[in-house]
């Protein structure tokens, strides 16, 4: 029974420490991107992986997109504004020290700016983050087909939004 037992823990170890391998950039990524900040973006993917590995204890497997779902509600406790999004391009103005490195970057950072929430978050998880429409689904909590609708609507609207502003000036 206790060769079982051992057997099982580290089973579930080694589980956990493929996923924390793998997923561990992508979590890190996702919050530093979203904070702006690289000691912000630790303690949240390293909060994120404990309680992950609680669940794992309490033998509930974790899956990537359960990650990312835990991640977005913890910066959701981290920052609760509507204005993260321009905070964020402030912070990665400030880290490099520059502007945005062309007029086209600036465009396209206001234009998100002026996306509503829904297609700009949509967008961002999808080019920004990387995110397959399958995780993607899971963190808004909806089908794939879903996603493919959404960003194609939020494609357009950021089209419109875009060339717009650029035949204004």
């Amino acid at each position: 029974m206790e060769n079982q037992q051992t057997a099982s823990e580290r089973s579930r170890s080694a589980r956990f420490t493929r996923l924390y391998t793998r997923e561990y950039p992508r979590v890190h990524a996702f919050a530093r991107r979203r904070t702006g900040d690289p000691g912000v973006a630790e303690d949240i993917a390293a909060e994120v992986f404990r309680i992950a590995w609680e669940r794992e204890l309490g033998g509930v497997e974790t899956t990537p997109g359960w990650l990312f779902v835990t991640a977005r509600n913890l910066l959701g406790n981290h920052y609760r504004s509507s204005a993260r999004l321009a905070e964020l391009h402030g912070r990665i103005g400030e880290e490099l020290g520059r502007a945005p490195a062309s007029a086209e970057t600036s465009a396209v950072l206001e234009t998100l700016d002026r996306l509503p929430e829904r297609h700009r978050e949509i967008l961002l998880l999808s080019y920004w983050d990387g995110l397959a429409a399958a995780e993607i689904g899971g963190l808004l909590d909806c089908r794939t087909s879903a996603v493919w609708v959404r960003l194609h609507r939020a494609r357009k609207a950021f089209r419109e939004i875009h060339t717009s502003s650029r035949e204004s000036v």
